[in-house]
């Protein structure tokens, strides 16, 4: 074993390397897992809590809709009010202590991540949606569209750019929080660094070396969401297009860019 610092780390990469590699792996496995998931269990959580419902409606549709509001604002309070690692230990142990339903420690976890997230990402979704112009909404609703009509093709869609930025920031998130999985004996990044640095004793260039994966992941994800993003705001000028033949039917048009002042002078 070397004595200097870097030197141990090269030591510890070259014999070690692929348990690094390996954990990084499952750590990114459970991440964009989780995320998925978590993002469809918070749109169809949100959406349902957007749902209007007026005295004029059924009895029968308010309460129902009550019950169901009740249960999932319970479910988004409590698993965004503690910490994952409690969630884990309580869902993985629970699970076959009181329903008998012995689950396997991937299945949990990815079970663990998603419903994390989606709690999370409900409440983000109910945002997105509640921050798009009420207009928006009542337009659909002039032309004849229904509830889910309007949802669907006009609301979310454009909620879903403003959310974003909140997508790319659970995923990353989610790539660090994977490591309180490794208390129900997941071994992504994190327990296989535990392991690295516990043959040798050398925590601090083990987790020097961890330290470096997460940042790559976190940062490499980050970059690419934000192309995702640049590519959903679209191109500055466009074509107009329609089918009216007594209308202009090409043209550009391109809004002003602040950055372009000089040569508007």
């Amino acid at each position: 074993m070397p004595q200097d610092f870097f030197g141990r780390i090269i030591y510890l990469l070259s014999r070690y390397g692929m348990s690094f590699f390996n954990g990084a792996l499952q750590t990114m496995n459970i991440a964009l897992v989780g995320t998925i998931f978590g993002c469809i269990i918070g749109f169809a959580v949100g959406v349902v809590q957007t749902i209007p419902v007026s005295k004029n409606d059924s009895l029968v549709k308010r309460i129902l809709y009550s019950i169901v509001s009740f249960l999932l604002n319970a479910y988004v309070e409590i698993f965004r009010g503690t910490p994952m690692m409690v969630q884990a230990m309580f869902i993985y142990y629970g699970s076959s202590a009181l329903f008998n339903i012995n689950m396997s420690m991937m299945f949990a976890a990815y079970f663990i991540v998603s419903i994390n997230t989606g709690a999370y990402m409900a409440e983000t979704v109910r945002g997105g949606v509640l921050s798009i112009d009420p207009g928006q909404e009542e337009g659909a609703k002039a032309i004849g569209m229904t509830h889910v009509q309007t949802m669907i093709y006009v609301i979310l869609p454009q909620a879903l750019r403003n959310i974003m930025p909140q997508i790319g920031n659970n995923l990353i998130i989610n790539i660090k929080d994977t490591c309180v999985l490794s208390i129900i004996g997941i071994v992504e990044l994190f327990f296989a660094s535990k392991g690295v640095a516990g043959t040798y004793y050398t925590y601090f260039e083990a987790f020097t070396i961890t330290m470096v994966i997460y940042f790559i992941l976190t940062f490499t994800c980050s970059r690419i969401l934000r192309v995702f993003e640049n590519r959903m705001d679209g191109p500055d000028s466009y074509d107009l297009a329609t089918t009216d033949t007594l209308a202009y039917t090409s043209g550009m048009v391109r809004f002003p860019d602040p950055k372009n002042n000089k040569e508007d002078k």
